[in-house]
């Protein structure tokens, strides 16, 4: 009788593992409160060795420029599409959550409208797991946060 087996990854092991424990970190974290701080108190985590510099360059040279603005970065203009990446917000990405989306960007697109490009949750932005090693994607997501500034909603006054 012939055995049944399932087809080896061409993903490599890190990015798999990787892969595992952002799942696994993102899982965990919203059973616990859903933190969206950058670094939770639980759940995923990225080493502390990412670097900024490092980060803008594999920023360049993975093409993510062809496609995405980074606030106050001086990099070239998108040319296929104009995501805006970076800038005010009122809470912070985790780092589990940028992680996602640059491994598997599908994760994040069934959350949009196919105005922001994501198409019936297909997203016209490549997958970089077999492509990026994890020290590339901590420094990319290190650069990442860097560009954000966090500006808390303010609270309506009931009082004029």
């Amino acid at each position: 009788m012939p055995r049944f087996t399932m087809p080896r990854s061409t993903m490599p092991r890190s990015i798999r593992w990787l892969l595992v424990l952002a799942f696994a970190g993102a899982s965990f974290t919203c059973s616990t409160g859903c933190s969206t701080a950058r670094n939770p108190s639980r759940g995923f985590r990225l080493a502390a060795n990412g670097d900024n510099e490092r980060g803008k360059k594999a920023f360049q040279e993975f093409g993510c420029t062809e496609c995405h603005e980074v606030n106050g970065a001086h990099l070239p203009s998108p040319t296929l599409q104009h995501v805006k990446l970076g800038g005010p917000v009122t809470s912070q990405f985790s780092d589990g959550y940028l992680v996602t989306a640059i491994i598997n960007p599908k994760f994040h697109a069934t959350h949009y409208a196919a105005a922001d490009g994501a198409q019936s949750g297909n997203p016209n932005m490549p997958e970089f797991a077999s492509r990026m090693t994890v020290q590339q994607l901590t420094d990319i997501v290190t650069y990442l946060q860097s560009r954000y500034s966090i500006f808390p909603m303010q609270k309506p006054s009931e009082y004029p």
